[in-house]
């Protein structure tokens, strides 16, 4: 029986040794072919780059660490660039803060783009990261661009979280987190979001002001913006006259001929007298 036994033991240790060597050998054979797999991704010809993107996807986190070096670090642009699509393939949230280094610190905008596309299928986990791009006064225009994109794409998957930042401090994050609730008010009929824009065709800064006039002119007709935009007709900015002038056509507002008209007899901006004629025209016709 003790015979036996240490036999059985004998086995059982080169069994055991065999295993791990067998799995050692797995993992070093995933390592190089995702080595093989991110060269592959700087290859000039587009389809043989999607492939290997296609084959680092499959192999999910794995492939992670990798694409991230290769995100950040890598000299070749278009490898960075196929980096960043590929991550949105793995879809990993782990990738996020990388993204966001990538959207704010890449020199090429295909890249930043890129990364972009990436960040907005994460939904609610990249709205506080691109809350803070939007707040930060580092950024181009371009940036904060995509970052107010993001969020808009987010929109009706994370309302909550698009209403707070329609609620921020913060002129960009306000003016960002009001475009983006059009989806979910388009799908809910939210009385609170509503409310916010509401609110914010009135808000202190102009930016916001005109970011939800443009919103409203989006929405299905609610009445109680009607009124209100017709106003707005007498800014003094013109961005917002035309947002205003923008939306009522949008809306087939009728009720906004006779204001649209007085309007054009005192409009100086060739652009704005442009629209107005172009909205009433459409409005008659919608009489």
């Amino acid at each position: 029986m003790d015979n036996y036994s240490k036999s059985e033991l004998k086995k059982d240790k080169e069994n055991s040794r065999s295993a791990n060597q067998n799995k050692n050998g797995k993992k070093q054979s995933i390592k190089d072919e995702i080595k093989f797999l991110i060269k592959g991704l700087n290859n000039e010809d587009g389809l043989i780059r999607r492939s290997h993107s296609e084959a680092l996807a499959h192999l999910g986190k794995a492939a992670l660490p990798e694409l991230i070096n290769v995100l950040l670090h890598s000299k070749n642009v278009i490898q960075r660039r196929s980096a960043a699509k590929t991550l949105k393939l793995v879809a990993d949230p782990k990738a996020l803060p990388y993204l966001i280094k990538a959207l704010t610190n890449d020199s090429d905008s295909v890249v930043q783009f890129s990364a972009a596309g990436a960040i907005a299928i994460f939904g609610e986990d990249a709205v506080n990261h691109l809350i803070k791009v939007l707040e930060s006064q580092e950024h181009t225009e371009m940036q904060y661009g995509l970052a107010a994109w993001c969020l808009e794409f987010i929109g009706a998957k994370a309302p909550n979280a698009i209403k707070r930042a329609a609620q921020s401090n913060n002129i960009n994050v306000r003016s960002a987190g009001i475009s983006a609730l059009e989806e979910h008010i388009r799908n809910s009929q939210d009385k609170d979001a509503i409310q916010l824009v509401k609110n914010a065709v009135d808000d202190s800064a102009e930016n916001v002001q005109i970011e939800a006039i443009k919103l409203v002119g989006k929405l299905y007709r609610i009445e109680l913006f009607i009124p209100i935009l017709i106003s707005k007709l007498n800014s003094k900015n013109e961005n917002m006259r035309k947002a205003s002038i923008l939306s009522l056509m949008q809306l087939n507002a009728t009720e906004a001929i006779s204001p649209l008209r007085d309007l054009l007899k005192i409009e100086q901006n060739k652009n704005v007298r442009k629209i107005i004629k172009l909205a009433i025209k459409k409005l008659i016709a919608k009489n």
